[in-house]
């Protein structure tokens, strides 16, 4: 427990130092356009997260369990899944990048309702593989438990991109944003392969070559479970932004993107550690008692962290809207109370969930995002037309909740 405190504190400072990036990138954003600009950079952020998401789905996790197990052994052990990982990387560009320019047009209309913003998806599309270079990248360096140069380049890579973000918003206004935003990813991959080009795990040898079926398929499976979440988790925010602004506009939209933002942004520091330590962590324990004795030992040190960090916020809430956004966010004060109550749901249900990336449970993985993002949806549309903008929020939390009770529920399940 000692090193996963170590962790999130290392991990913290790197969060910390995206927060302070992300924060300053939107103060920009809501001075020089408000919440409608707000709302539009929450539409381009879904989208890079899903066209990111499905070509990373063979980069992530997979490639972080099977080079903590493995890297033991050296780094020959660990070449048919490298090899593997990048292959399906090249398949999956090879159909998503053609395919995102022949339907810019229809996916800017879906986002914006305005398709000539169709350059933003082009850019996107085309900058994808360089993303999935800096997450395989990551997940050598996280497989092999190299926190502090996971957090050093983190922290380079988070500095640079921001950087030329600001650059673009203050030079083109909203146009210099979401282009900034497309393209961040990309950034930050040329910037993980420009650091590692020298470390002995990046020779070619132990990327390019013959694999065998098994460490493809297993691969797979990951690619499967990672794909799920680009397109459930991104696209179920899409529609429920895409509802809010049809039901109460595109200023609340804006309001409810801003809480949205404050959560994602200040989970970040557990998620990052849960990402970087956890994963690897529960990746080389066998058995369920094994594994459902690590979920408990570390619920108790994660979920107080984050009452307390979700409590702060709460009671910081009016300095964050004025330090982070504009006197026009007001409003979204009356929103943090149950949003911040469903963040800590929401961590707690995936303290227990992370074992279905561990043990490589793709049916449980894949059914339940599918179905519960379609619950926050729908949870969303019925309480939304109940209760207006607060709506959204309470969807969230009862989402969460009944997430929470099946996972823990059914964890033994799928931690064999």
């Amino acid at each position: 427990m000692k090193r996963l405190l170590k962790v999130t504190a290392m991990t913290g400072l790197l969060t910390l130092i995206k927060m302070a990036m992300g924060f300053v990138i939107a103060k920009v954003v809501a001075i020089y356009t408000g919440p409608t600009g707000m709302a539009m950079l929450g539409q381009v952020q879904s989208m890079v997260g899903s066209l990111n998401g499905i070509v990373n789905a063979p980069a992530g996790s997979g490639v972080v369990r099977f080079t903590a197990e493995h890297k033991d052994n050296g780094f020959i052990a660990c070449t048919p899944w490298w090899r593997a990982s990048l292959q399906w990387v090249l398949i999956i560009s090879a159909i998503a990048i053609p395919t995102g320019l022949l339907l810019a047009d229809n996916i800017a209309l879906w986002l914006f309702q305005d398709p000539t913003l169709a350059w933003v998806v082009m850019a996107t599309v085309c900058v994808l593989p360089l993303s999935a270079i800096g997450t395989l990248c990551n997940s050598v360096i996280n497989g092999q438990q190299l926190y502090r140069r996971y957090v050093v380049l983190g922290m380079v890579s988070a500095l640079l991109s921001g950087g030329i973000m600001l650059f673009m918003i203050a030079m083109y206004n909203i146009q210099g944003a979401l282009l900034a935003v497309a393209i961040q990813s990309a950034l930050i991959g040329l910037v993980m392969l420009i650091a590692n080009l020298r470390q002995p795990w990046l020779r070619l040898s132990f990327w390019w070559g013959k694999t065998d079926t098994k460490a493809r398929k297993a691969i797979g499976g990951y690619m499967l479970m990672a794909i799920t979440s680009a397109l459930t988790v991104p696209v179920s925010l899409i529609l429920i932004r895409g509802m809010l602004i049809e039901q109460v506009g595109w200023d609340a939209a804006g309001q409810w993107q801003a809480v949205w933002k404050i959560s994602e942004v200040y989970l970040g520091v557990i998620t990052m550690a849960l990402g970087t330590y956890y994963l690897p962590r529960l990746s080389l324990l066998k058995g369920a008692d094994a594994i459902v004795s690590e979920i408990n030992k570390t619920t108790r040190i994660i979920i107080p962290i984050v009452a307390i960090m979700a409590l702060g916020v709460y009671l910081l809430r009016d300095v964050a809207i004025l330090l982070l956004f504009t006197e026009e966010f007001r409003s979204a004060r009356e929103l943090f109370a149950i949003q911040l109550t469903g963040d800590v749901v929401k961590i707690a249900s995936w303290l227990y969930a992370y074992p279905m990336l561990s043990r490589g449970a793709t049916k449980w993985f894949v059914g339940t995002e599918i179905v519960f993002s379609l619950l926050f949806v729908v949870f969303s549309y019925a309480f939304v037309s109940y209760a207006g903008l607060k709506g959204a929020p309470i969807a969230y939390l009862v989402n969460y909740s009944i997430y929470l009770m099946f996972i823990s529920l059914n964890v033994k399940k799928f931690a064999n």
